[in-house]
C-alpha cells in the first residue's frame, strides 16, 4: 500500500475532489470536524463562508476556532467499492480568515456550479499548508 509522496500527484488528487473535511481545535482541545467545499489557489487551500447551505448561525464555530488557534488539517479522500481505488490526502497547516480573496471566489465559482451565481460575500478561510501526506491502495493516479 503506497504512501503518496509526489507533490504533483497529491495536488492532482486534491484538485479532483469535490469535498474535504476541515479539522479545527475547539476551546477544550478536542477536534471539530466539518465538511467543506474548497479550491487550491497558488498553493493555498481556500474555502468560502457562504449562506447557500443552511447554517444555524453566520458566526461559525470553526472560524472562532481558527481565530484562537490557527492549526488545522484538511482531509480529502476517495472512497470506492473497488478498494484498489481508495486514497486519501491530509493537508496540515495554519489557517487565516480573509475578508476578501477574489481569486479564491473566482476559482470556487468555476469548480462548483451552485456558486456560479451565488453571493459569496462572506470571509474566506485560507490554509497555508505546512505538510501534505497521502496514501493510496495502488500507485496509480486517480
Amino acid at each position: 500500500m503506497p504512501r503518496l509522496t509526489d507533490p504533483g500527484d497529491l495536488a492532482a488528487r486534491v484538485a479532483s475532489a469535490r469535498v474535504g473535511r476541515l479539522a479545527t481545535i475547539r476551546p477544550d482541545g478536542s477536534p471539530r470536524l466539518v465538511p467543506i467545499t474548497f479550491v487550491v489557489v497558488d498553493g493555498l487551500v481556500c474555502s468560502a463562508v457562504e449562506t447557500i447551505k443552511p447554517k444555524t448561525s453566520t458566526r461559525l464555530a470553526r472560524l472562532d476556532d481558527v481565530r484562537r488557534d490557527p492549526r488545522v488539517a484538511i482531509l480529502v479522500d476517495r472512497y470506492d467499492e473497488d478498494w484498489e481505488r481508495l486514497w486519501w490526502v491530509r493537508i496540515d497547516g495554519a489557517a487565516a480568515i480573509r475578508e476578501e480573496f477574489p481569486a479564491a471566489v473566482t476559482a470556487l465559482r468555476a469548480k462548483y456550479p451552485r456558486y456560479a451565481t451565488a453571493e459569496l460575500d462572506g470571509p474566506v478561510l485560507v490554509v497555508t499548508p505546512s505538510a501534505w501526506t497521502g496514501w493510496s491502495a495502488t500507485a496509480a493516479s486517480p
